[in-house]
């Protein structure tokens, strides 16, 4: 940088610094241009944050956009034309269709209903993918070639006059010791920039009509996509409607089990070495055999007596004489019981009467096996 470069830059700096801290005024631009710049600054935010908007609109998820700037970057270091595109969601929900429904087979109603919304998904995806490149040409590359030139090269002028301003403004304040011809070229070059910046800001302003079309630009896209949607979907609702009434106009199979074959479990492993265990014989339960009910508790009280609760079922084995029944493999002995009057307990025993505590009823003495 040369001396008058490096002389310039200390006006400038003095001046700022004289402003913000000492309070001093500097030169008053004109409102017009102040509100001009008030405007170019709020469209100058809009159009930043309508394309950050944009593109999220067009893919929401934000791993995915992730992927897409780090693959956009590495295309254009090794010099691809062609960017790739967005993983649309609705072309993965369309591939995970159609793999389960190819799983589930043609006899499946489910598995053929899900073929059809998986192709219905994946022609939905083309159909986003179109939309992707028109907003992208129509819309998001204009507005960002508004942010990358125009509205950058206005920043450019007015950072520009501003420095030219911070220069004069130090010249003025020093005059008399600053020489005229100098000063008179600092106040020509702070007017220059003031113009400059003042015609591209009006430039800017007076051709919103392209940003208008550039928007009407996106709204059709949007039309015509959701006009192939909406047509897809109807395909696809006729279609499922179809095979729900197709469905419910076939008799229904009934179910028939197969009949069970015999399951043999073989011969059982010996745990003790191979030998076989001797199994204790089974006690044929008695048949057609008279029995009685308990009406009360009793505890043996002589040698030979059966002992019983209230609600046994005793059965009568055999009879001996008028008194005893013997049965060589049950408890055996002398018990009091109530004949019952169903024909399974009627016998030939003889009874009679029995006398104490007990309710008065036909009581014989007779021996069996609880």
């Amino acid at each position: 940088m040369s001396v008058a470069g490096l002389k310039k830059q200390f006006y400038k700096a003095s001046q700022l610094v004289s402003e913000k801290v000492g309070g001093a005024e500097g030169t008053k631009l004109d409102e017009d241009f102040k509100e001009m710049e008030k405007k170019v600054d709020v469209t100058s935010k809009a159009v930043t944050e309508v394309l950050a908007r944009t593109i999220e609109y067009l893919q929401p998820n934000p791993a995915s956009r992730a992927k897409l700037t780090m693959l956009n970057t590495v295309s254009k270091i090794r010099g691809q034309v062609k960017n790739p595109g967005y993983p649309q969601s609705e072309g993965l929900l369309g591939e995970c269709m159609i793999r389960h429904g190819k799983e589930l087979g043609g006899e499946s109603n489910f598995g053929d209903a899900l073929l059809d919304a998986g192709e219905s998904m994946k022609r939905l995806a083309e159909v986003k993918d179109s939309l992707d490149i028109e907003v992208k040409q129509n819309f998001i590359d204009p507005l960002q070639n508004l942010c990358d030139k125009d509205l950058k090269e206005i920043q450019h002028h007015l950072k520009k006059l501003e420095g030219r301003r911070l220069d004069f403004d130090y010249k003025k304040k020093r005059q008399g010791r600053i020489p005229d011809e100098e000063l008179r070229q600092a106040l020509e070059k702070f007017e220059e920039s003031k113009e400059v910046a003042e015609t591209s800001m009006h430039n800017l302003l007076e051709t919103d009509i392209e940003q208008v079309s550039q928007l009407c630009a996106l709204v059709d896209a949007q039309l015509d996509y959701h006009r192939q949607a909406v047509q897809i979907l109807d395909e696809l609702a006729d279609k499922l409607k179809r095979r729900m009434r197709d469905a419910s106009s076939r008799p229904k199979r009934e179910y028939k089990p197969k009949p069970r074959e015999p399951f043999d479990l073989g011969e059982p492993e010996q745990s003790n070495g191979g030998f076989p265990c001797a199994t204790a014989p089974k006690i044929p339960a008695p048949l057609d055999q008279p029995s009685c009910k308990a009406l009360y508790d009793f505890e043996p009280e002589n040698a030979g007596e059966l002992g019983f609760h209230e609600g046994d079922v005793i059965t009568l084995t055999n009879q001996i004489d008028e008194n005893w029944v013997p049965h060589p493999r049950q408890a055996h002995g002398t018990f009091l019981w109530h004949e019952l009057p169903p024909p399974a307990v009627h016998t030939a025993l003889t009874c009679a009467p029995q006398t104490g505590p007990q309710e008065s009823s036909s009581l014989c003495s007779a021996e069996g096996q609880i």
